[in-house]
């Protein structure tokens, strides 16, 4: 039965309202406020101190490296989450974090007039802190906030901003360049960190804490709506218990997230720009074109994630990625060959990016949010964090002992764990795009071989509505 003109623009009016119900200006507030003073904090906290990398001295003595102090630290803020996301909930979590963040703005701002290299160090050490902290609650909360129709491209806002920070942190050296005005390229942090203190105590909390965690079904409302018996019976459908490939598959995502060799390019960009035979003088101009590449590739990403999905996303630019790192390596042996083959390898370099910040980069956050029930989330958080960083520290110690061994050849290893990565993903990982979280773990559920029972389902959705 066909339907009249009338009643298919009457429909495509009712589709409109949805989505315009769906952004509504506390989702909107909410996600700004948490993404500009989590998320663009930790992306600006990865790149502000990349540009003057080639300091070794401070105050006359000789400073260690400092980004190994983050991974430490971004695994403590790690740990430090998962306790209080139970005690104190996602948005108060975040709340109390900016007081890591303002506290080591203070401490690194300061650190050059009173000439002690310790409390960059600490600063730094504290900043990650709140970044494992970031990376850890901020998805969860705007998973759990958002309507399944928009999960994915809210889930880019951590993603934009992170890469907001990361270009910002580089244009921020390249405007004020002197050892003398670090002070201000890590006071800066304040603010962000300010903003979201202000506006976060006015906006909800999630409504899955407040139903699963809280039993305040009253209170469980956001996005303008006052009657949320939908989503409220979304959430008491969850309680499929059948996670392994679940698990296995955070775990294989993330640790392919900080293997695929992106942060080569992002902790060691110099270094890679002068193999290419940059000059040193183009080398902070073009380490910025990175950052605007970033941007670029995930607004991108949050433009198409609902037409195209995740899936897609993350086995189409693993692949890229691959085929990339393999010409990267073609045109890093052959540079010598002719003076215009470095700039080609620049080009290479944006494109791994580019591929990276459209799929991998930005895909794997909100899904796992979306794979498991609400009481297993924040355990879910520890194993991606934790998986997450241990890959990132690896990364960071390992690749120069592996670019002295195989030399200009070191990116095929990244290549590997790409196509590896892309293989998994495409045998395992379900779509996830307009599915609720009852829909995911069902198609999950079909490769763990462990149907949860319907009736027990349809049970303790009955129980629970008879109690509340």
């Amino acid at each position: 039965m066909k339907l009249s003109k009338k009643d298919q623009g009457e429909d495509e009016e009712s589709d409109s309202a949805k989505k315009k119900l769906d952004w509504s200006c506390s989702l909107l507030v909410a996600s700004l406020a948490g993404a500009f003073g989590s998320s663009f904090l930790y992306g600006y906290s990865l790149s502000v101190v990349n540009a003057p990398a080639p300091v070794s001295c401070f105050g006359g003595r000789q400073e260690p490296r400092v980004p190994s102090r983050l991974f430490l630290a971004w695994e403590s803020g790690i740990l430090t989450s998962s306790s209080n996301l139970s005690f104190l909930s996602r948005k108060h979590t975040l709340l109390a974090n900016n007081g890591f963040a303002i506290s080591a703005a203070l401490l690194m701002a300061c650190s050059l007039q009173a000439g002690a290299f310790e409390m960059l160090i600490l600063g730094r050490f504290i900043m990650g802190i709140d970044g494992g902290i970031t990376l850890s609650v901020l998805p969860m909360y705007l998973s759990e906030i958002s309507p399944k129709k928009i999960r994915g491209s809210l889930g880019q806002v951590t993603a934009i901003f992170i890469c907001i920070g990361v270009f910002t942190g580089s244009c921020w050296h390249l405007l004020l360049p002197q050892e003398s005005t670090w002070p201000y390229m890590f006071g800066v942090i304040v603010v962000p960190a300010v903003v979201q203190l202000l506006s976060l105590p006015f906006l909800p909390e999630s409504p899955r804490y407040l139903l699963l965690e809280k039993h305040n079904e009253a209170r469980a409302t956001f996005l303008g709506k006052a009657d949320v018996s939908r989503e409220v019976e979304e959430v008491l459908l969850l309680r499929a218990g059948y996670v392994h490939w679940q698990v296995v598959t955070v775990i294989v995502t993330m640790a392919c997230y900080q293997l695929c060799g992106l942060n080569t390019i992002w902790f060691y960009t110099n270094s890679v720009f002068g193999k290419a035979g940059i000059p040193p003088a183009k080398i902070p101009y073009v380490t910025l074109s990175t950052g605007g590449i970033e941007t670029l590739a995930a607004v991108f990403s949050g433009l198409v994630i609902e037409h195209l999905g995740r899936r897609p996303l993350l086995i189409g630019d693993f692949g890229l990625m691959a085929l990339f790192f393999g010409t990267l390596t073609i045109m890093l042996t052959l540079q010598d060959r002719a003076p215009w083959v470095p700039y080609l390898s620049i080009v290479d370099i944006l494109a791994i990016i580019a591929s990276f910040c459209s799929g991998p980069g930005k895909a794997p956050l909100p899904p796992h949010c979306e794979y498991f029930q609400q009481s297993q989330q924040p355990a879910t958080f520890i194993i991606a964090g934790t998986v997450n960083w241990l890959s990132n520290f690896a990364v960071g110690l390992l690749f120069p002992f592996i670019q002295k061994s195989l030399n200009t050849y070191c990116f095929l290893v990244f290549a590997t764990i790409c196509i590896t990565g892309a293989i998994y993903l495409y045998f395992v990982l379900p779509e996830t795009k307009n599915r609720t979280q009852a829909e995911i773990s069902q198609a999950f559920s079909k490769r763990n071989k462990a149907y949860p029972p319907e009736e027990k389902i349809d049970s303790a959705v009955t129980d629970d509505k008879t109690n509340g």
